[in-house]
């Protein structure tokens, strides 16, 4: 089987989705140098993280984490890859070792099942596939954890988000998605998964949706995220405690 790989890479070689590199027997989708040029968060050795702490108030949050920051041409290419450039199975990849690492901290306990964030049908036929799906079969086949697909739907094929400020972003997604299979979901904890988060603005509209399910609780988990203070904070009148009783504000 390795003879059989062997040739396979000499007559086709891999190409690390960054540098363009060669990529050697033992490497995958990266070479080594470009896997260590991202930088990783953290987020899941934190009791609270930042961009949990961001969400309280506005839905039923659980959990939340990022695997890496969105800074630097490397974390940018290696999602723009991803994404557009017809490699979603490196997100299958990446999202398994961040499995792993999350599983050490236990943070899947309690987790009953998956959804990957929507894309609308006219999107997905465009661009061939929904990254979000890719990430979400590598965390499904660490931990096991059921992928609910329908359970909610993008309804709007609303312009993209990457021109917009932070206000034009929140008007952008107002309304866009709807809940289809509440019965699935009522009294579960569903992990939500999305590629980038930068203003957070997608990511709470599909939550706010889901949420209208009885007794729901949403956790979240994106590959990368822009920086700790790109999720807007509260706005209004900020409630005194979380879902969990802990104090919002430190």
């Amino acid at each position: 089987m390795q003879i059989i790989h062997d040739i396979a890479d000499l007559l086709m070689p891999r190409r690390c989705l960054q540098c363009g590199k060669r990529l050697s027997s033992q490497e995958k989708h990266l070479c080594l140098p470009c896997s260590m040029q991202l930088s990783f968060t953290e987020f899941h050795k934190k009791e609270h993280s930042p961009l949990e702490k961001k969400f309280w108030g506005l839905f039923p949050v659980g959990k939340a984490v990022s695997m890496f920051f969105y800074s630097g041409p490397r974390a940018r290419q290696l999602i723009h890859a991803i994404k557009y450039k017809k490699h979603p199975k490196a997100g299958t990849y990446f999202a398994e070792i961040y499995a792993d690492e999350l599983k050490e901290y236990a943070f899947f306990d309690g987790i009953d099942g998956i959804i990957p964030m929507p894309i609308h049908w006219i999107r997905q036929l465009s661009r061939g596939y929904n990254q979000t799906h890719y990430i979400a079969q590598g965390i499904r086949n660490r931990t096991g954890l059921p992928i609910w697909k329908g359970v909610v739907k993008k309804r709007i094929n609303n312009s993209t988000q990457t021109r917009l400020n932070k206000k034009e972003r929140q008007e952008n997604v107002k309304g866009i998605y709807q809940l289809i299979h509440p019965e699935i979901i009522a009294n579960k904890h569903v992990l939500l998964i999305d590629d980038v988060t930068t203003t957070g603005s997608t990511l709470i509209s599909c939550a706010q949706e889901l949420a209208k399910a009885p007794n729901v609780t949403i956790s979240i988990l994106t590959f990368a995220i822009v920086s700790e203070t790109a999720i807007p904070a509260l706005q209004n009148d900020e409630p005194e405690i979380s879902v969990y009783g802990v104090p919002l504000l430190e």
